[in-house]
């Protein structure tokens, strides 16, 4: 009896340490190591710090159904994909946020985004944020950018090339970040 009991704390043991392994940890933010978007799973990819003037500001991590490393192939995929932001700082709020997202709107090299989807997009935000906010990007092919923010759908942008330009902030020839980009692409 004492040694099936010894079996059975052991195994639970394992099986607890396994599902906290999978859950990787990047400047203190735990993301899980697959996501499933409809039907479909998809894998972390990378994840990396945004700072800026020595500020922590947010985690973000990257989704694909395969990892890779080319930032092309992630922007031009067609396929499930997800870019996941934490909040890790009381600096990031709603306002600087709608405000920076533009701006790489408007660097972004790829893709395509008319002024009034911008502006649709932006408008998913009308919250106030705060440090720990879950920020979540799915792209569904034939759907969109699915917006969810700590669970909670707020919204759809259609269209792949909408996709291509979002995730050109982060993904594109001139990044919001070439170091965030480099991490998420797995390189570092």
């Amino acid at each position: 009896m004492k040694l099936k009991l010894l079996f059975i704390t052991l195994l639970s043991s394992s099986l607890m340490f396994n599902a906290k392994a999978q859950d990787i940890e990047v400047a203190g933010a735990k993301f899980p190591a697959k996501m499933k978007i409809s039907d479909k799973v998809v894998v972390y990819n990378g994840a990396g710090l945004r700072e800026k003037y020595f500020f922590d500001l947010y985690v973000s991590a990257l989704y694909l159904p395969e990892k890779t490393s080319d930032a092309k192939e992630v922007i031009n995929m067609d396929k499930e994909s997800c870019i996941r932001i934490k909040l890790v700082s009381d600096k990031v709020t709603r306002d600087k946020f709608v405000e920076t997202v533009k701006e790489g709107f408007g660097t972004s090299t790829e893709g395509k985004a008319t002024e009034s989807e911008i502006k649709e997009f932006m408008g998913f935000f009308n919250t106030e944020f705060k440090t720990g906010d879950d920020i979540i990007l799915i792209y569904k092919p034939g759907t969109g950018v699915e917006v969810y923010m700590n669970g909670k759908k707020l919204g759809t942008s259609k269209g792949l090339e909408f996709k291509k330009a979002l995730w050109g902030i982060w993904f594109g020839d001139k990044p919001a970040d070439a170091g965030l980009k480099k991490a998420m692409l797995g390189k570092v």
